[in-house]
């Protein structure tokens, strides 16, 4: 500071001033050199130890969130399985549910002489030779029932074999035919077939067979003959048994 100003002054007041601006200026001075060495910030002040200050109170939040449901673990408004009601009471059972083992349907069973009316006519009706014969089996009785392959047929009571089939004349191989109650099946019969050996006929055993190829299911039993008598020979032939007379005489009317 330049003091020859303050030596200008006369007075002693305006020393006193020039040497305490003078003072001021030496603080000062030392002030500023003290914050160029220490090389940071002047120190933070202390707190005061007066009361501490009322803490100020959260602001009221204007909504509350809801917290996510843990993980597996379904909501309120989540559905019930189909299987089971809320609660873990089981839904009622459909009506009408799976089909027992035996299929709910009564096995048929084979015909038997018994439950059958047997008969014969001749084809056509009107023709003089007796050559061509419809023998019919219809079912009297309760329930339904099979007929396995062809009747074992025999012409007269001295015939030593059976009637030969005619083995195309099946329907439908391997399958027998199911009659319902009151339902007929047809075999064609062709008593002679221009053969030798030719012999009078005077009545037409039927015998059904069973399950087994060849097998026969009861005893034979008499067919009412529509004529009086027949010529039969060695050429005599049977078919199938069908459901449909007129597929059977299909196969011996040509004959």
């Amino acid at each position: 500071m330049d003091t020859s100003a303050c030596r200008d002054r006369g007075s002693t007041r305006g020393w006193k001033s020039c040497a305490a601006g003078a003072a001021v200026v030496a603080a000062l001075l030392t002030s500023t050199a003290c914050r160029s060495d220490g090389g940071g910030a002047a120190p933070t002040a202390r707190p005061s130890t007066g009361a501490p200050a009322t803490p100020t109170a959260p602001a009221t939040p204007t909504a509350t969130a809801t917290p996510p449901a843990k993980s597996g673990t379904p909501s309120a408004t989540q559905s019930a399985t189909p299987s089971e009601k809320p609660g873990g009471t089981k839904a009622p059972a459909k009506p009408g549910g799976s089909p027992s083992a035996t299929g709910g349907t009564r096995a048929v069973a084979d015909c038997t002489t018994e439950q059958l009316a047997v008969s014969a006519v001749k084809e056509p009706a009107d023709s003089k030779e007796n050559r061509h014969l419809l023998l019919g089996v219809q079912n009297a009785g309760d329930a339904p029932c099979k007929l396995y392959r062809y009747p074992h047929v025999n012409l007269g009571a001295t015939a030593r074999t059976m009637v030969p089939v005619i083995e195309e004349s099946d329907p439908d191989p391997g399958r027998p035919v199911v009659l319902g109650r009151g339902e007929e099946a047809y075999a064609a019969l062709l008593v002679s077939g221009g053969g030798r050996d030719e012999y009078e006929a005077t009545s037409i055993t039927l015998t059904l067979q069973g399950r087994a190829p060849g097998s026969r299911a009861g005893g034979p039993v008499d067919v009412p003959l529509p004529v009086a008598r027949l010529y039969a020979d060695d050429g005599q032939l049977v078919t199938y048994w069908t459901t449909a007379s007129g597929v059977a005489l299909d196969f011996i009317m040509s004959k």
